[in-house]
């Protein structure tokens, strides 16, 4: 645990010196919510039927501006093969890098969402639901994303090869972090799809961090 604190803390450090990517998922997340009202109209129920959608499908692509950054930095300076070389198993280093991925990114995006929902005139039955889903589908987003910037390390072209790779993984997510907002909204239980969203983490958490590992092995070699 004291090795995968140190590379959590590492990446914080790295990621709070530039500051770019956190900004830029951010930012890029904020103006595309605000400019939905502005092409749909100001109509508030036209807004309240399609915030959930509106809120999940673009935190889903905020959080993929910075993936292609994940290792890409440490694969240019030499740092990723020495990370490999570490005691530590290589796993474990990649799920400390895809956690403090997840802090410099989900986790903002979770917190700006319930703001956006408010000019979105989300109902306020769905307001606990979304920081929910949110929860549950951004670190989700950060483990299957983590797979694919491993798969693309040192490709052409990556960012556009990553998109392609986990964009139909993250569709699952983005189906049952919708499906439970909405149930919520029509006073129906949230706890099937939140259930469903609680799986598909538990096995990203199992899986992605070795699956990585593999991949990053195989580009290193």
């Amino acid at each position: 645990m004291t090795r995968f604190l140190e590379v959590v803390r590492r990446d914080l450090r790295l990621a709070l010196r530039q500051g770019s990517d956190s900004v830029m998922v951010v930012t890029f997340f904020v103006l595309t919510v605000v400019l939905f009202p502005f092409g749909i109209g100001p109509e508030a129920n036209v807004l309240e039927r399609v915030s959930a959608g509106v809120l999940m499908v673009t935190a889903l692509l905020a959080s993929m501006l910075s993936l292609d950054r994940l290792f890409q930095a440490d694969y240019e300076d030499g740092s990723l093969e020495l990370l490999v070389l570490t005691p530590a198993p290589l796993g474990m280093v990649v799920a400390a890098k895809m956690l403090a991925h997840w802090l410099t990114t989900g986790l903002p995006l979770m917190i700006a969402a319930p703001v956006l929902a408010v000019l979105l005139h989300m109902h306020a039955d769905g307001f606990v639901i979304l920081l929910a889903a949110m929860a549950l589908g951004t670190p989700i987003l950060s483990l299957i994303g983590g797979i694919g910037a491993a798969l693309v390390l040192g490709a052409r072209r990556g960012g556009v090869l990553l998109s392609l790779l986990i964009l139909p993984l993250y569709v699952p997510v983005l189906i049952f972090g919708v499906g439970a907002i909405d149930a919520a909204v029509q006073g129906m239980s949230a706890k099937p799809h939140l259930l469903i969203l609680a799986g598909i983490l538990t096995g990203a958490l199992v899986l992605a961090p070795w699956a990585s590992a593999a991949a990053l092995r195989q580009a290193l070699e």
